[in-house]
């Protein structure tokens, strides 16, 4: 029996601007808002961690769902 790897996509389906934090919550099974709202919540309040720049570095990293179906 073959083992599916599991990777993660920018969500088509699932987007707002580029489908990043889609993706990330398909890819754990989450709902894209709980992901969202966390990942404000942290930019907002850590000033170590750069939320625009790490969504960006994401939305040029992490490949498009071009597989799937709208």
């Amino acid at each position: 029996m073959a083992r599916q790897i599991k990777r993660i996509y920018r969500s088509r389906r699932n987007r707002m601007i580029a489908g990043v934090c889609g993706g990330i919550a398909e890819y754990i099974d989450w709902d894209p808002t709980i992901v969202r709202l966390l990942y404000v919540t942290l930019s907002v309040f850590s000033a170590a961690f750069p939320g625009i720049l790490v969504y960006l570095i994401a939305w040029l990293i992490i490949p498009g769902d071009f597989e799937g179906g709208l």
